[in-house]
């Protein structure tokens, strides 16, 4: 099994804007400085350049326009609603926000999908749980090593333990659990997703291990990924401030792969770890401040990975 895929999902914005509802724990998230009109009007100038450059390095990128009722500012990060896996299998996931349960389109995308000839049998729907106030939100919460189907993910409001583990007995990864923090203002607080500070590619892992304030927890993730012959790029706080954990391994054409991230992550980086990335395969850097500062997230949250298979010609 492949680590990464070259067939992309993405959700082109119609009202992006700061969403009052995540920002209650997603401490990346920045107060406007600009009319609501403009926010949205700058994010969709973002996203229509990262599609193309995506799609000139030779990426699938299957785009569904978000509807302006009902209102979902966050629809642009579909990975924390949707997943879809090589089995021919998609899961569903609880969401935190109310206002983010209404980015649910399964019916769209799945017809959407279907048009560019992926086959989906099963659906593991996981959404009850926000009945009893219980989330996971989706490849945000949950990092796959799809090679070694091994699951990492830090427990937090967003990232339920015990639904985490019947997702893992589920799609048959094995679990790996631990809890991370960063400082807000003078406090250790849960991260609100697993992906800001951790990245797994095929040969190597890009996390900020300075979260990772439980010292048997530290050496379980890193006797982890050093069992599955990951290097680790380590990224300081700062930088994960920065949304270098945010990135996401693709394929473009033929045995074509990329690390995609943000302009602002990249120029976070020293020129040590740049380099080392650059070993393993090139950078694509896409320029989504507003998306960034706004959102609370970066690149990877944008890119849904569709494994799902080809349908078989008849």
């Amino acid at each position: 099994m492949k680590q990464f895929t070259s067939s992309i999902l993405m959700i082109e914005p119609v009202d992006f804007r700061f969403n009052t509802e995540t920002a209650v724990n997603n401490y990346f998230q920045m107060q406007p400085t600009e009319s609501a009109e403009t926010t949205q009007e700058n994010a969709l100038k973002e996203f229509t350049a990262m599609v193309a450059k995506l799609r000139d390095h030779g990426i699938e990128v299957i785009v569904l326009q978000d509807t302006p009722e009902p209102h979902t500012p966050d629809s642009i990060f579909p990975n924390n609603w949707i997943s879809f896996h090589e089995n021919k299998s998609v899961a569903l996931y609880p969401m935190f926000a109310k206002n983010r349960r209404e980015e649910r389109r399964e019916a769209e995308v799945l017809e959407l999908l279907s048009e560019h000839g992926f086959a989906a049998e099963e659906i593991y729907d996981y959404t009850e749980a926000e009945q009893e106030d219980i989330f996971l939100e989706g490849t945000g919460s949950i990092i796959l090593d799809r090679t070694h189907k091994i699951a990492y993910a830090a427990i937090s409001a967003r990232t339920d333990a015990e639904l985490f583990q019947e997702f893992c007995k589920d799609f048959r990864y094995k679990p790996v659990l631990f809890t991370a923090y960063q400082t807000v203002k003078d406090q250790r607080l849960p991260i609100y997703h697993t992906n800001v500070m951790m990245c797994v590619a095929d040969e190597y892992a890009v996390i900020c291990l300075s979260t990772l304030d439980n010292q048997a927890e530290h050496q379980k993730v890193v006797r982890q990924l050093q069992e599955t012959g990951k290097e680790i790029i380590d990224i300081t706080e700062e930088q994960m401030h920065h949304f270098a954990g945010n990135m996401l391994q693709v394929g473009g054409q033929g045995n074509d792969k990329y690390l995609v991230m943000s302009q602002t992550a990249y120029d976070s980086l020293t020129k040590e770890q740049i380099d080392t990335i650059k070993k393993y395969n090139p950078i694509i850097t896409v320029d989504i401040s507003t998306i960034e500062t706004q959102g609370g997230g970066s690149a990877r949250c944008m890119m849904a990975e569709v494994f799902l298979p080809k349908k078989q010609l008849e």
